[in-house]
């Protein structure tokens, strides 16, 4: 009996997924990280890590500041895509933000029961309702997935932020194709992305309380060690990894594309980090290369 509990101890982390201590194991989302390491660097104990799942399997990695009801970041593999977008999908939420017993698997919201507790725990669909200058911008975007899933599984409001109209389906969403092409057509390998965001203060408010964190910037970068060496230079010099960031505002807000140690030098001024911050694990310089 002892030596069954204990089993059931040791095993209980890796069956319990959603929020986590780490994401070590393939139950966690390891695969949905470059070399299975998240990014470093961040300072606030208070941030929860998620692995977000959908249907008992996990799609992608969040780290999600509670206090500010918003994602850092979210880390995924990017899969060949025609760049469809989805339509007629159910909002979710994580329900292990709301009560540790909650499922392992994002749900919809009309299934969650206590909707304080949820809503102290994240964002809802209640506060996006009367902010028409921002639409709900996805960090992991359906359209860098090709299963109806793994497509579904980007509908949580754990990997939404407020973004302003003009900046959503603007330079981001031309951004986010530029990627999908890119990586379609010169990566041969997997392709290793994170999306996040800076903060500056800005809340979405509802009835006088501060809600939701608005991302004074978006920035991604992707990381791809196996890819084409025949390709167009002005597409291979950007091989193994680049990024890019933009100003979450009506104007003024192209799209930068930059080396990652460009990226990573304009973050850490801009967000709690330390001086070792780093998105891929050795700068995605691969042992072979």
């Amino acid at each position: 009996m002892e030596g069954w509990l204990l089993y059931l101890l040791l095993c209980w982390p890796l069956a319990q997924a959603g929020v986590v201590q780490d994401f070590n194991h393939v139950e966690r989302c390891k695969d949905s990280l470059y070399m299975g390491t998240p990014p470093r660097g961040y300072l606030n104990r208070a941030n929860k890590k998620i692995c977000q799942r959908l249907q008992d399997r996990p799609r992608y990695v969040t780290l999600y500041d509670p206090n500010r009801r918003m994602p850092l970041y979210s880390a995924y593999t990017f899969k060949k895509s025609d760049g469809e977008k989805s339509v007629d999908q159910p909002w979710m939420y994580e329900p292990q933000l709301a009560s540790s017993l909650g499922s392992s698997n994002m749900e919809p919201f009309s299934q969650f029961g206590n909707i304080q507790r949820l809503m102290d725990s994240q964002a809802t669909l209640e506060d996006y309702a009367d902010v028409v200058q921002y639409e709900r911008g996805h960090l992991n975007p359906d359209q860098h997935q090709a299963d109806p899933v793994d497509k579904a599984a980007t509908f949580a409001l754990t990997n939404i932020v407020p973004q302003f109209r003009e900046f959503n389906i603007g330079p981001w969403a031309q951004h986010e194709e530029q990627i999908r092409q890119r990586l379609n057509n010169y990566c041969r390998g997997t392709a290793y992305l994170v999306t996040g965001t800076t903060t500056a203060g800005n809340m979405i408010r509802r009835n006088n309380n501060n809600r939701v964190g608005i991302p004074e910037y978006m920035w991604t970068a992707y990381c791809c060690t196996d890819y084409d060496h025949n390709a167009p230079y002005l597409e291979r010099y950007r091989f193994p990894a680049f990024g890019a960031y933009g100003l979450n505002d009506r104007v003024n807000n192209a799209v930068v594309e930059v080396p990652l140690k460009t990226l990573e030098k304009f973050l850490k001024d801009r967000m709690e980090v330390d001086k070792n911050f780093q998105i891929f694990y050795s700068d995605c310089v691969s042992d072979e290369m």
